[in-house]
């Protein structure tokens, strides 16, 4: 699951602009911008920060959840694929077959090591 939040359109009226929104927050003016580009996840720091600047909003009405799209960490390898480039000439038997083929059950030992 992905936080979101929902503070860029509860902005309206309370703040002028980004600027300000970071002084209430206590963070950075770029931090702001990235999360609110997608550039950026949101932390701690930025959830304290909102709570900060809209006191009157409950947590919920601040962020929300979505879910994760899958990706190349999430889902790595087929097993039985053959892995490209540097991958594929480490011959390490716990990890490859004698045929060089990814071993199946190391799919999700290693996933969260595929970037």
């Amino acid at each position: 699951m992905i936080i979101k939040t929902r503070i860029f359109e509860l902005i309206d009226g309370k703040y002028e602009n980004l600027s300000e929104l970071a002084q209430a927050m206590g963070i950075s003016v770029s931090q702001i911008y990235r999360v609110k580009e997608g550039k950026r996840s949101i932390n701690q720091k930025f959830i304290i920060g909102a709570i900060k600047a809209f006191p009157q909003y409950k947590l919920d009405d601040l962020f929300y959840f979505v879910p994760q799209a899958p990706t190349a960490a999430t889902t790595p390898f087929s097993p039985g694929q053959r892995l490209p480039g540097k991958l594929a000439s480490i011959h390490n038997p716990w990890i490859f077959e004698e045929n060089g083929r990814f071993r199946p059950e190391m799919s999700r030992v290693l996933a969260p090591f595929w970037v």
